[in-house]
Formats: structure tokens, C-alpha cells, sequence
């Protein structure tokens, strides 16, 4: 009987297998090889700010794609707008992992194919199909159960495993540009370069506190700070020198006292 359920199974070839010839404006639909031309605004634009949208809100262990083709069936090759997959390779083909979240950006005249092609893609195994609606400025996901796109309410988020903070809805249909968004995900992702720069600013600011400070030790004493001495010590962002010209200011008779080093 366990013969038979596997005869029964249809074997579907790998995502990475292809149809369509490789880097070009070609797809494969129902086994025959379909042109799709390159996008005007504002398709095109949109298409860019929700690449970056989702590339800045994915988790670490996910890739973002743009126009990645994924074999859909044995007569079907096609690839979704924007794609989130696994970073780890397939455990049985040792390829690329279906992708677990797909975006397309849509018209009201295309969102009948869009439709098609979610069902595709949910069908091959794609958790979930989002669409953009740049007429109507609006976001939708594809119901299995129901066959049909639903409306996600444009205050929402989506949230998912895929995701390392949750994609407001709002950013994905009405931003303007994508920085603002951009930021938010990745402050909250706690990105290395803007935690460093973050800590450097920190430190910046301790440090002009310090400086500050230092020069108004000097004032109380009455010593004398030429232009230049004070420039060099407001420029300082050294901590630790900081605090040892402090510690000088206190007993020192002159401010050519302050800098001199051991």
C-alpha cells in the first residue's frame, strides 16, 4: 500500500530546477514560454521599496530575492516580485528552500493573475502570498481556504517566523519612501553598524559633556584659555585624556600644564 500512496504522490522538481531560460524577462506558464516585460512607475517604484521593506524587516536567517524564479510544477516556472526564502539549502536536494513569503505588486486590472499565480505558489508550498494594490493603496494575502485575495487592514502588521519585527502594513502601501521604514526595522533589529553608531554618538556626547565641563573647571580657576586651547579641548573625543586633563585642571597653575603628557 505504501507503494501505491507513493505512486500516487506526483514527484515535483526541485524549486531551483528551471524551465525558463535563466537570467532573462522570460517565465514559464502551463508549459508555454511566456515574455514578461520590464515594469513602468508606478509598478517599478513600488517594486523597489518593498524589496528594501522586506529585506530590512526579514530574519537573520532568511534571504530577500527580487524576480527569483521558483519551479511552481512540471510545467510551471515563475518568479514572485519580491521572495523571502531560507539561507539554508534544501535538506534532501541540497538546493534553494521554497520560499516561505512572497510579494507582488499588482494593478486592479492584474490582480485576477496575481490570484492565479498565488495559488500556484501557495499550492507549491509558499506560506504565504501578499499583494500590492497600487491603484487602490491597499495590501492583501491570499486565502487557501477561501481561493480569493482578502484586504489586511492597513493599521495591521504582518507578522511571521520569517520576520525578524513585524512589516507595518501602512509602510507597505503608502510610503513614500522607504528610508523612514527602513530605519525603524533595522534600530529595531539592533543592526551592528547602527548599534556602533549609536555608541558612538554615546561616546561623542560624553565626551563634549567632559570637555564642557573641563573648561568651566578652568574659568572657576581663572586660568587663561586662548582660542587654540579651547579648541583642542572641545575637539577631544578621547574619554580617558579627557579625564586626565580634568584631573590636571584642579591643580594646575597654567593650561600648557594640561596637556602635557608623561
Amino acid at each position: 500500500m505504501s507503494s501505491d500512496a507513493s505512486r500516487a504522490r506526483p514527484t515535483l522538481p526541485a524549486v531551483d530546477d528551471r524551465l525558463a531560460p535563466p537570467e532573462t524577462r522570460y517565465e514559464v506558464h502551463d508549459g508555454e514560454l511566456v515574455y514578461v516585460p520590464p515594469a513602468d512607475p508606478p509598478h517599478a517604484t513600488r517594486h523597489s521599496k518593498i524589496s528594501a521593506l522586506v529585506e530590512a524587516h526579514a530574519g537573520l536567517a532568511f534571504e530577500v530575492a527580487s524576480d527569483m524564479l521558483t519551479r511552481l510544477s512540471k510545467v510551471d516556472d515563475r518568479a514572485p516580485d519580491v521572495s523571502v526564502f531560507p539561507l539554508a539549502p534544501d535538506p534532501q536536494t541540497g538546493g534553494r528552500q521554497i520560499e516561505q513569503l512572497a510579494f507582488e505588486v499588482v494593478s486592479t486590472e492584474s490582480i485576477g493573475r496575481a490570484g492565479i499565480k498565488a495559488a500556484q505558489l501557495v499550492g507549491r508550498g509558499v506560506r504565504r502570498v501578499f499583494a500590492v494594490d497600487v491603484e487602490r493603496s491597499r495590501a492583501l494575502e491570499w486565502s487557501a481556504a477561501l481561493g480569493t485575495w482578502s484586504v489586511l487592514d492597513p493599521a495591521g502588521r504582518i507578522e511571521d517566523s520569517a520576520l525578524a519585527v513585524p512589516l507595518p502594513i501602512d509602510d507597505l502601501v503608502h510610503a513614500a519612501k522607504a528610508d523612514d521604514a527602513v530605519a525603524r526595522a533595522l534600530i529595531a533589529k539592533r543592526n551592528p553598524v547602527i548599534e556602533a553608531v549609536r555608541a558612538q554618538d554615546r561616546a561623542e556626547g560624553r565626551a563634549e559633556g567632559k570637555a564642557e565641563a573641563l573648561l568651566d573647571v578652568l574659568a572657576l580657576r581663572n586660568l587663561s584659555v586662548d582660542d587654540m586651547a579651547r579648541e583642542r579641548i572641545l575637539g577631544e573625543r578621547d574619554l580617558a585624556r579627557l579625564e586626565r586633563w580634568f584631573s590636571r585642571a584642579m591643580t594646575c597653575v597654567t593650561v600648557v600644564e594640561l596637556f602635557a603628557e608623561p
